[in-house]
């Protein structure tokens, strides 16, 4: 799968999320229930919509955090699992990329009610993820604003006006070591 274990409690993600995915990280957090954090290198999205919100909550409900490292890229459906971690953090050189989905027939959200099941999934998730009712519908309008075909670039400033975003891994790694000295 994309995930591969770099240190006993740190993964790195270095590709796209698939049918198989969740199993592949159902087995992952078995093998390693020490797992704090997600590193992601470069998450090009996912091949299945479905799928990807499965090992999504899996990183929330285990408490595991999200950070996007120095040149780091996730794209798509990558930013709903990003989205997931207990904490998230990016240095400033990462990338994201957003866009609307399409489904199987070609179809957006804007080709569905503002309610339809296909559109509260989302709205649903990022509210699960701690998003308010209106923070979550101002982001997936925002990613929606934005054709399938397309994308929209962000820097992690750029996502922070839109998630809160925690201390990037090093910075957070000395703070826990200890009390701060001025």
């Amino acid at each position: 799968g994309p995930f591969h274990m770099v240190a006993p409690d740190r993964a790195e993600l270095i590709g796209s999320v698939e049918s198989e995915t969740p199993a592949q990280f159902a087995a992952l957090l078995h093998a390693f229930p020490t797992l704090k954090q997600i590193d992601m290198v470069d998450c090009p999205g996912t091949g299945d919509d479905g799928a990807n919100l499965t090992p999504a909550r899996m990183v929330r409900r285990h408490g595991v955090m999200t950070y996007v490292p120095e040149g780091g890229s996730v794209r798509s459906g990558g930013v709903e699992l990003f989205l997931a971690g207990a904490r998230r953090s990016a240095d400033q050189g990462a990338e994201f990329a957003v866009h609307s989905w399409a489904d199987e027939f070609g179809l957006e959200p804007k080709d569905y009610a503002p309610d339809a099941p296909e559109n509260r999934v989302y709205i649903d998730y990022y509210r699960e993820i701690g998003m308010s009712d209106a923070e979550a519908r101002a982001f997936y309008a925002m990613t929606n604003s934005v054709p399938n075909h397309d994308a929209k670039w962000m820097t992690a400033a750029d996502m922070s006006r839109w998630v809160r975003l925690d201390a990037p891994a090093a910075l957070a790694a000395k703070l826990d070591s200890g009390p701060a000295v001025n």
